[in-house]
């Protein structure tokens, strides 16, 4: 398991990644797809609450320009936008592939965009902060996991 936050996000990527292809591979209406559908939405929103408060609240909180903070703001909506769209999508409906397919390349374009810009964000935070904050973020994502497959 990596030790700095960047991994950790990383690895949380790649799994998103691997839902949305899986998800692309079910035949709509399905229960393999509702069910996968709903693996999507927990992984996106669990990630998308443990990132915004162990990397974009620490970052935002530090007095840097406005040139790092802009990019930090506009990830953060990119996933919000994100997880709207999927919540809005009807897993047991009759959209085909075009609508998942379309989350999954948003998905990869926003974790595309996000890696570029963490060379410049990694500068902000020194090696202790990026491991402690790869701690909490893993322990709080593997929390909002539990808290989301229970609704």
């Amino acid at each position: 398991m990596s030790d700095n936050i960047y991994d950790a996000l990383r690895e949380s990527h790649e799994v998103q990644r691997s839902l949305l292809r899986k998800l692309l591979r079910t035949k709509p209406g399905t229960q393999e797809r509702i069910s996968q559908f709903r693996q999507v939405r927990i992984e996106l929103e669990a990630h998308e609450a443990a990132e915004e408060r162990f990397l974009y609240a620490p970052m935002l909180a530090r007095r840097h320009g406005p040139d790092l903070h802009a990019p930090c703001i506009a990830r953060a909506h990119e996933i919000d936008e994100l997880v709207e769209d999927v919540q809005k999508l009807d897993p047991a409906g009759a959209h085909g592939s075009r609508r998942p397919r379309s989350c999954r390349t948003r998905c990869t374009t926003t974790c595309a965009r996000r890696r570029r810009s963490s060379s410049s964000l990694g500068k902000i935070l020194s090696d202790p902060q990026k491991t402690r904050l790869a701690k909490q973020y893993r322990k709080d994502y593997l929390r909002m996991h539990k808290v989301l497959a229970a609704v």
